[in-house]
């Protein structure tokens, strides 16, 4: 049995979340186009900084600022190469936080491919829907993925 493209890159998500290092969520977010992965990233500190695992996270006004999104590490990954993201499509394990959404937006990404619902802002969904940016919640079976490496021999 083959692994069809969703769980594929979902999963691919799910591994990224695994280099997370805020503590309060942990999140990957997988950016493909033309079904090609072209950047990944996870939550976590500027690069050379302290991270929130080592020193814990940094609050104000209930978010921590040491933390990057992993969809903007991963759009800023894309910007860092020269890689476009114009029609491009993220897989990412949560719903999209308003800012992430606005900066996936403006960065051309046409589709957002989720796994969980998190504090879902209702502002976030009047853009998507505006913009015309499809976002869809696809449940990840991640006992079904690893049952595919089962039967790989």
């Amino acid at each position: 049995m083959r692994i069809d493209w969703h769980e594929y890159f979902l999963a691919q998500s799910h591994l990224l979340r695994l280099r997370s290092t805020c503590e309060r969520l942990k999140v990957g977010a997988l950016i493909v186009k033309d079904n090609r992965v072209i950047a990944g990233g996870y939550n976590g500190s500027v690069s050379g900084e302290a991270h929130c695992i080592d020193v814990g996270c940094y609050i104000e006004g209930g978010h921590c600022i040491r933390t990057i999104h992993a969809e903007i590490n991963a759009l800023l990954q894309c910007s860092k190469f020269g890689v476009s993201t114009e029609g491009s499509s993220v897989y990412v394990t949560h719903f999209p936080c308003v800012h992430c959404t606005k900066s996936m937006i403006q960065a051309g990404v046409k589709n957002i491919y989720y796994a969980e619902d998190y504090k879902n802002h209702p502002y976030a969904v009047e853009l998507l829907e505006k913009t015309g940016v499809n976002y869809i919640k696809i449940e990840l079976d991640l006992q079904k993925v690893a049952g595919y490496f089962e039967n790989f021999r």
